[in-house]
């Protein structure tokens, strides 16, 4: 995988099958079909998919609300995992969010999750308070914020 020839498009009905893979590959409490069919016409929704080579390889999204930005979902292909590809996926989504007036972000991961708040902190984010038995497994959420969007 190269980073120079990954692209970040918008996510279509086309991508549907392929994130359904990844996100069961990657998450212990997959989001299901009709979850990813909500993001496609949500007017509130920025959501991106990572390709390399025409493949999906990655996706992610938010919702930008007043001038917030809530991340609500982001993986990597596990075969495409560090290599960078989860950080420019998230910045290009920030931008994007950004782009439509949002000056802050927050976002809940697994408290267990140290690759995803390694990178959030590495980002800027800074951990805000513990959302107890937050996932469907009962595992803790760490809230996560990054007060100051650049544009």
């Amino acid at each position: 995988m190269s980073l120079k020839t990954l692209r970040f498009v918008p996510f279509s009905k086309d991508h549907l099958e392929r994130v359904l893979e990844i996100e069961k590959e990657s998450q212990e409490s997959p989001w299901s079909e009709a979850s990813f069919r909500n993001e496609l016409d949500s007017p509130q929704s920025v959501f991106l998919v990572a390709l390399e080579s025409g493949k999906p390889i990655g996706y992610g999204g938010c919702w930008v609300l007043a001038d917030e930005a809530h991340i609500t979902t982001m993986s990597v292909s596990p075969d495409s995992r560090k290599q960078g590809v989860g950080r420019r996926l998230l910045d290009t989504i920030l931008a994007h969010a950004v782009d439509r007036g949002a000056v802050c972000a927050t976002l809940e991961v697994r408290v267990s999750n140290d690759p995803a708040i390694k990178l959030y902190e590495a980002m800027g984010f800074i951990g805000a308070g513990i959302r107890k038995k937050y996932y469907q497994n009962k595992e803790d959420a760490l809230i996560m914020w990054l007060h100051k969007l650049e544009a």
